[in-house]
């Protein structure tokens, strides 16, 4: 019998209503999650506030989010909570939300805290629900849920420009209005959310399954690579290109829309391809042309490096959703901690990348920044190919 259900799974078509549900959802949390670099100098204009007392809110609610999405993904793996999902939402944009009605250092670092937990509360049980909505096409169904994500993350700092340059720091309550929607939506097909956790295999195997900790640790380590790469990339093209190439801001807004939006391509391409040709061949390949491509952006400049910067963020964020799947592969029984794993420390080590080579900058320049982040790819690859192929 059961053998039976793993084939109807298999073989299932993804439920795309569910998918693009919960992906707009992904895109509303990770909009106020993208927001905060964004508001960040409204807040210390307002409150007279130092450097040092910026920077432990972004430590701050970046721990947050990134430390507890394990715990989540593990309550995700021991049973479908279909009320984390709104709950979430509810959380992360009433934080963005409220945070420009504030007017102490506290009360703005206990909303960053709630947006924090409201972020990682949705990842691993949106990453379940995504996987389960996905039938046979696992890495596509997840990599169209992540792509709302991406498209968050690059949308985040206009909307929240726009509410507060409009409306004044009371203009950031606009950030929960699209969460609110979204989450009475989910809750009007939250039986449709609570199915079995997805699996990479039939469930008769899967119940013998032994997890994969060393496969794991190793897939961690080259998620490290990758988030240090992109996000060193994503910090420090600003300052690269108007403190050393003399560029203006539009020319600027310009090159990391190009960025950010050639990853959410990138991520819907990625999908397929790895359904296609294996979850590890696709993540070596994809290193194999992350050096060459982001040290092209720095060797040339006008209209090819755009190009190139392009392709890199294209390549370089399309293994996101691949290395999701493949840690549910080595974690069988916990695809939710798996997922809280790899997403939380790609927003953790993140944030840790960024204070180590804001020092590299200060005593070697910017430039030696980005040839640094460049080639760190190099070390993903070697990372990629030794990761065993799931069972």
């Amino acid at each position: 019998m059961a053998d039976k259900d793993d084939a109807h799974f298999l073989h299932r078509r993804p439920d795309l209503r569910i998918i693009g549900l919960l992906s707009l959802g992904h895109l509303c949390v990770d909009t106020n999650s993208g927001a905060l670099s964004a508001i960040l100098p409204f807040i210390k204009a307002a409150q007279g506030l130092s450097y040092s007392a910026v920077g432990l809110l972004v430590l701050v609610t970046n721990a947050t989010s990134s430390l507890t999405q394990p715990l989540f993904g593990y309550l995700a793996d021991r049973h479908a909570r279909r009320w984390m999902l709104p709950l979430s939402l509810c959380l992360a944009g009433a934080g963005m939300g409220l945070v420009g009605l504030v007017h102490s250092y506290g009360a703005v670092m206990f909303l960053l805290v709630v947006m924090g937990l409201g972020v990682a509360a949705y990842h691993p049980e949106g990453y379940r629900a995504a996987a389960d909505s996905s039938g046979g096409r696992l890495a596509t169904g997840l990599s169209w849920f992540s792509v709302g994500g991406n498209i968050g993350v690059a949308l985040g700092p206009p909307m929240i420009t726009y509410l507060v340059v409009t409306h004044g720091m009371g203009g950031s309550i606009g950030m929960a209005v699209p969460c609110l929607v979204i989450a009475l939506l989910l809750l009007h097909v939250r039986a449709r959310l609570g199915g079995p956790v997805a699996r990479m295999r039939p469930a008769g195997a899967q119940a013998t399954a032994k997890s994969r900790p060393g496969a794991m640790v190793l897939l961690i380590l080259l998620v490290t690579v990758r988030s240090w790469t992109h996000l060193g990339f994503s910090t420090y093209i600003p300052f690269y290109y108007i403190d050393y190439l003399g560029a203006g801001p539009q020319q600027v807004a310009l090159l990391l829309f190009v960025f950010l939006g050639a990853g959410a391509v990138g991520t819907l391409i990625g999908g397929p391809l790895a359904d296609r040709w294996g979850a590890k061949r696709f993540i070596v390949w994809a290193f194999v042309f992350s050096a060459p491509l982001a040290m092209l952006f720095l060797k040339t400049g006008g209209n090819l490096a755009f190009l190139f910067l392009a392709l890199f963020g294209a390549v370089s964020v399309a293994t996101f959703t691949t290395t999701v799947v493949l840690g549910q592969a080595y974690l069988p029984r916990n695809p939710g901690m798996a997922s809280g794993l790899i997403v939380g420390f790609a927003i953790g080590t993140g944030g840790v990348a960024v204070m180590l080579l804001g020092r590299i900058a200060d005593a070697y320049g910017v430039p030696a920044v980005l040839w640094l982040a460049a080639s760190m790819p190099i070390a993903g690859l070697a990372m990629a190919a030794l990761l065993p192929r799931p069972h």
